[in-house]
């Protein structure tokens, strides 16, 4: 008999609801049964670019805009289930990650904040919701992120060789599957990826991504910028570690070019220099944190950048880096397969994180169950 969950996500490049839902009656290998994008409508996509500059103690005059998305996200569910012809009444949870508004787990009173307000999807759909899944894991003692490493673990580890995950959202984050089933899983995120080369993309030409990294590819990387790019505190950080826009963001790319000499760097050179950021961001963390992976296994909408791809590869010789479609779970619904798994979990009383990943104190069932 089939256990169907719904597993909802917008990360921080906002370009869209992703939707999964997911069977997981066979323990073993969970099946991706149908899968659906939403796009955010365009005004709500600019309120959300604009609650980036709210601060944090005025969050409170943005529960319309929670509302609104989660009417949004209860949209694209029904839109999920009428696809696949399947009725509420048969999902046991949907796992709302819900959209990042704010990650402060390095603040002295850690918080992390999605909105998808969980009421409103719950009584929307008729479903059952599981969410609110960072602040469980910062209240112990946790950064609150990244969460996809525990489902990384339990789908893709390997008795054979050392893998790594690398989800490539907007910003990059890995997890590292020792073959040794002694060995602690780490994961954390490495820096930035898709969201500075998409924010440069809107700032200077009419598009907002690079489609297949042509631009970057016209482009020359300039060694001293991507030098000063690098010398940002947070690449020499050790895991556990998490990021976002409130670190990486237009306002930070511009303070480097003016501090950088040379001002005559062509739209295409930065874009160029951006992608490499990210390809030696990533690379750097695994020769420090995880140089005995053989195998890299990509996720997340940075895949289809076939010149980061590339790049990516080129930093890491003796590394295979491909989809994770070679291993049978399409690299655009991995993140969203993994918040269903998550629901899971919890739905079960089972833990979903990893406190090797996060630096919780413990491991522990996430997230905050709402009935309709």
């Amino acid at each position: 008999m089939p256990e169907y969950y719904v597993g909802l996500i917008s990360g921080t490049s906002m370009d869209g609801i992703d939707t999964a839902l997911v069977d997981f009656s066979d323990s073993d290998t969970p099946k991706l049964v149908c899968t659906h994008s939403h796009c955010w409508p365009d005004d709500v996509y600019q309120q959300l670019l604009a609650s980036r500059n709210i601060p944090d103690d005025q969050l409170e005059q943005l529960h319309p805009l929670d509302i609104r998305l989660s009417e949004i996200f209860a949209e694209a569910t029904l839109a999920l289930l009428d696809k696949a012809q399947i009725r509420a009444e048969e999902i046991i949870a949907i796992g709302n990650h819900g959209q990042t508004i704010r990650h402060r787990p390095d603040a002295t009173q850690p918080f992390s904040l999605q909105f998808g307000d969980a009421k409103t999807l719950a009584q929307t759909t008729g479903i059952r919701v599981v969410s609110d899944f960072r602040t469980t894991d910062i209240k112990a003692g946790g950064q609150g992120a990244p969460l996809a490493p525990a489902f990384h673990n339990a789908v893709f580890r390997s008795a054979i060789e050392n893998r790594g995950v690398l989800n490539l959202g907007g910003i990059a984050n890995i997890t590292v599957l020792p073959a040794d089933k002694t060995q602690l899983v780490i994961g954390f995120d490495t820096g930035p990826a898709n969201n500075m080369m998409d924010a440069w993309m809107a700032e200077s030409s009419a598009e907002s991504f690079d489609k297949n990294g042509e631009f970057a590819r016209s482009g020359q990387i300039i060694d001293g910028l991507l030098k000063q790019f690098l010398s940002d505190a947070y690449f020499k950080t050790a895991p556990p570690k998490s990021t976002g826009f409130e670190q990486f963001n237009l306002d930070w790319l511009k303070a480097q070019l003016e501090y950088y000499p040379d001002k005559n760097l062509s739209g295409a050179d930065i874009q160029a220099t951006l992608c490499e950021l990210t390809a030696q961001s990533i690379a750097n963390d695994i020769a420090e944190f995880a140089q005995n992976i053989s195998h890299l296994l990509v996720c997340g909408g940075g895949v289809h950048n076939r010149y980061l791809m590339e790049r990516i590869q080129q930093q890491l010789p003796d590394c295979k880096v491909e989809s994770t479609e070679v291993y049978g779970i399409h690299p655009d619904w991995v993140e969203a397969m993994a918040f269903a798994w998550i629901a899971k979990q919890t739905i079960n009383n089972q833990p979903g994180n990893l406190p090797s990943v996060t630096g919780a104190a413990k491991a522990t069932v996430l997230g905050n169950i709402t009935d309709p």
